[in-house]
């Protein structure tokens, strides 16, 4: 009896471990929340909320920041917090690329453009050997037909670290 007991209970211990790792792993790379747009005329606020340990929410909080600061070319905070965002979520390597590609073609690696978008999104697009992948959209202007472009970001699992960008 005893020697069934200590069956059942390391039977009961790895499907509870199994279904946690099942519930935890789709949580680290899954989709964020869909972005929304505030408006000074909405009644309610519009929740927005995020989780650090999902790589997509890290990917969308470190194109908020990284939007915010260049965009504000009259703080003089502004260009240090940049470059501090970049050594915080960029790895080592992908500081390298984007720094080659800026020397290379005058314009920012991180947004693949001189100037800077006016919105953002990003949209988990799939995981797999150890990265997930999501898909930024930048929106440079407003109107019926805005102007958009694509930057699918690769992020490292583990690190949490954005280790590719590169235009969509």
């Amino acid at each position: 009896m005893h020697k069934n007991l200590r069956a059942r209970l390391l039977v009961a211990s790895s499907l509870t471990a199994a279904l946690g790792l099942a519930a935890v792993t789709p949580a680290l790379a899954g989709p964020a929340p869909a972005p929304t747009t505030r408006h000074a005329s909405t009644a309610a606020p519009t929740p927005v909320q995020g989780d650090p340990r999902n790589v997509t929410d890290r990917v969308a909080d470190f194109y908020g920041a990284y939007i915010d600061a260049v965009w504000s070319t009259d703080d003089p905070a502004a260009g240090a917090q940049a470059k501090a965002l970049r050594k915080f979520y960029l790895s080592t390597a992908e500081q390298k690329k984007v720094a080659a590609y800026e020397t290379r073609e005058h314009a920012d690696g991180v947004l693949f453009a001189q100037n800077v978008p006016v919105k953002w999104s990003v949209a988990y697009t799939g995981s797999g050997a150890g990265h997930a992948t999501a898909l930024v959209t930048l929106t440079w202007s407003d109107g019926k037909h805005p102007e958009i472009t694509r930057i699918k970001v690769q992020t490292d699992l583990r690190t949490r670290k954005i280790t590719d960008l590169k235009p969509a």
